[in-house]
């Protein structure tokens, strides 16, 4: 079966732009994941990625989860409730244009309607431009978690690419 997926792109090129969202607790803290370990980034992509078709590393074995996870351009940040994971944000760095891609991002489904995405987007965008990143992008879908691309729009964000793809799923 053929769907049609909505695919959007979005930026932030100034951290003036950024509206920035609360903690959502006083237990809630963000860290990197370092060293790297391609065990946490292996888990959140599935455990989030299970209800909206991430299925593009489902096939990497993990000697390749590895190698990405290990990549001086890719770093892992995770949000944890206490010692309880919450969430989590991957980014590829291009130091060389002084932009970043949000590569992945997403909330443990029980953390949901706890303002835990706002927060976990608003300092990973913060961070982004502390480091000297001029532009922060990613892109969503409409396969995406159905308050994904408020989110994103909510924290300054904004739409520089848009497209409608079909996609074969099984």
């Amino acid at each position: 079966m053929i769907i049609d997926v909505d695919r959007s792109f979005l930026e932030i090129n100034s951290i003036k732009n950024l509206k920035r969202s609360k903690n959502p607790g006083p237990n809630f803290k963000i860290s990197e994941v370092n060293p790297p370990d391609f065990q946490l980034n292996k888990f959140f992509y599935k455990q989030i990625g299970k209800k909206h078709r991430w299925v593009d590393r489902l096939v990497w074995e993990d000697k390749k989860w590895i190698e990405f996870v290990e990549n001086p351009r890719v770093k892992t940040f995770i949000l944890k409730d206490n010692n309880n994971l919450a969430g989590y944000y991957e980014t590829i760095r291009d130091v060389d244009k002084d932009q970043s891609e949000i590569a992945y991002f997403g909330i443990l489904e029980e953390y949901f309607g706890k303002k835990c995405g706002g927060y976990l987007l608003s300092e990973a965008i913060n961070q982004l431009f502390q480091e000297g990143m001029s532009r922060v992008w990613l892109h969503t879908c409409s396969l995406d978690h159905k308050n994904a691309i408020k989110n994103y729009l909510a924290r300054g964000m904004k739409i520089f690419k848009s497209e409608k793809i079909n996609l074969e799923i099984n």
